[in-house]
């Protein structure tokens, strides 16, 4: 039995993918490689990985099992080449390639500079940065770490608390000029919100009260599945929206949105990175995540006043 390490990170490509034409594009080969790859990989293990129809393939069963072994063997065989490379005073420069998921709008709003920064100063460093609200299985789907916004609610994952971001409730001034400004959590009972699909109302309307936090009645007409998207249906006078910080705050800034029930105590997200565990940490991902603690150790980019 003899297969290659490129054939091995092809099939597990295929298999996050699912489709030849997107490994193709991940690992910027010509579908005609990839292919071959599975084909010889196929030989060697001596099984059939996946049943072609009609220009689809579907993963055996026999992939599933030998996915969910390899994907782990393979994170710590680059674990420990990185970690031979790595000189002790840190002088060799980090290469290989660092797959980062996070949410869009912490995304696209303050993690790009921090990561561009962090790109410009490891040019031999390849990053692959999804930004996506879904949660994204770190492991199955080949990150290295995530960002998470919130309480982490797998155990399992390493995680490092970089900042936080409180939550704050907000309407646009033409919404409470035409509906009134709302002077306890009861009275939201009787406005329109803006929901989440990602978070139950009771669960993203939350103030705290008593040592306590309570959920007040709410409804809406208005679900989305984007913190940015909520904010300008927002703006828009739609409804009242609650959001973290990080997304709203150029809007209060400029007068767009206006902050109702400030003086309720709404909870604090807290922003973390969180990494499968692996001894020792590759020293391209320790880099990042002390690149990303520094950068936020002063205070929130999204706030003037901090730092």
């Amino acid at each position: 039995m003899r297969y290659s390490l490129d054939e091995i990170e092809t099939f597990l490509a295929v298999m996050e993918l699912g489709t030849v034409t997107g490994a193709s594009v991940r690992l910027n080969l010509s579908k005609s490689v990839i292919s071959k790859r599975i084909s010889d990989f196929e030989a060697a293990v001596g099984a059939a990985l996946f049943r072609r129809n009609a220009g689809r393939i579907v993963a055996t069963e026999a992939a599933l099992r030998l996915a969910e072994r390899l994907r782990p063997a393979l994170v710590e065989l680059h674990a420990a080449a990185e970690s031979a490379a790595w000189s002790m005073d840190g002088a060799t420069p980090l290469q290989g390639t660092l797959a980062i998921a996070a949410p869009m709008t912490f995304g696209t709003l303050h993690l790009t500079p921090i990561l561009a920064r962090f790109a410009a100063a490891h040019p031999a460093l390849e990053l692959r940065i999804d930004y996506d609200d879904r949660m994204r299985d770190l492991s199955r789907e080949g990150f290295d770490i995530g960002i998470r916004i919130g309480e982490a609610r797998d155990a399992a994952l390493m995680q490092r608390k970089l900042c936080e971001s409180r939550t704050v409730v907000v309407g646009s001034p033409a919404y409470l000029e035409r509906h009134g400004v709302p002077e306890a959590p009861a009275d939201l009972s009787a406005h329109q919100v803006i929901g989440y699909s990602h978070m139950a109302n009771a669960q993203l309307w939350q103030f705290r009260r008593g040592g306590r936090y309570e959920s007040p009645q709410v409804a809406g007409r208005l679900t989305l599945n984007n913190g940015e998207a909520i904010r300008d249906l927002a703006e828009a006078g739609l409804g009242l929206a609650v959001l973290p910080e990080f997304v709203v705050a150029g809007a209060l800034a400029d007068g767009r949105l206006r902050q109702v029930l400030a003086d309720q105590e709404t909870r604090a997200l807290p922003v973390l990175a969180v990494w499968p565990p692996i001894s020792p940490v590759p020293a391209k991902l320790r880099a990042l995540i002390d690149h990303l603690a520094s950068e936020l150790a002063g205070g929130k980019p999204w706030d003037a006043t901090a730092g």
